[in-house]
């Protein structure tokens, strides 16, 4: 493995996966960009990793769901590092998903969180990344993308979505510079996950962190598509 010096933005980087995510890169001297809605995490964990003295750390408050918020997300993260080299589409919510039970509210919030803004995020680092000819797009998807669970319906959907979105736009991608992965963790020890009974030992936040990274520092000929992680 190489060391890099490039910059890399972490939604839903306040906690789970993509704080795991974050702290991993910024171990590796790459500078982050900490994204989510809960300021008083973000805030602790730029403290946490600028701390360490690698990789530097700038929080900004989004809700990947508001467009524009992602578009001003990106617009700070050039101006304040100079570049985008990574995007991490991390930010995901997993709410009452089953459609007998007619939550609406619980399946827009999913639908635009965990779809649009992973649409959102790659519309607006795509210019940049398209004019440079490089840049690297690493989306969390989740196994329920391939099993679906009689309480996962809406749930699984999104994950479903994330997968197709990965697939058509490595191919959109070809030949570009730009790199396209597709992560698909199983049962992570999370809040996300915490009301789900567990029968076996959960994969902890780091595993996937490193999935990312491992993705992130393959030579750049090599493009790896999809990386599934499950429990033992």
């Amino acid at each position: 493995m190489f060391r890099l010096s490039k910059t890399a933005i972490v939604t839903g980087a306040s906690s789970g996966i993509g704080r795991a995510i974050a702290i991993k890169l910024a171990s590796e001297t790459i500078d982050v960009v900490l994204a989510s809605r809960n300021e008083a995490k973000l805030a602790e964990l730029e403290k946490e990793i600028n701390e360490l003295k690698k990789g530097r750390a700038k929080y900004i408050v989004t809700d990947v769901s508001k467009r524009e918020q992602v578009d001003k997300m990106v617009d700070t993260t050039i101006n304040h590092f100079g570049s985008i080299d990574y995007l991490v589409n991390n930010a995901g919510v997993m709410l009452n998903a089953v459609v007998t039970e007619g939550k609406v509210e619980d399946w827009e919030e999913m639908i635009d969180t965990n779809i649009k803004g992973v649409l959102y995020g790659t519309n607006a680092v795509l210019p940049y990344m398209l004019k440079h000819k490089t840049g690297h797009i690493i989306n969390i998807a989740s196994v329920a993308g391939f099993e679906i669970s009689k309480r996962s319906t809406v749930y699984s959907a999104t994950k479903f979505a994330v997968r197709a979105i990965s697939t058509g736009l490595e191919k959109e991608l070809a030949h570009t510079g730009v790199r396209v992965t597709n992560i698909s963790p199983g049962m992570v020890d999370t809040n996300l996950t915490a009301h789900i009974p567990l029968q076996r030992k959960p994969l902890d936040a780091e595993d996937i962190a490193n999935a990312v990274y491992y993705a992130i520092t393959q030579p750049p000929y090599v493009n790896v598509n999809e990386i599934t992680v499950r429990p033992v």
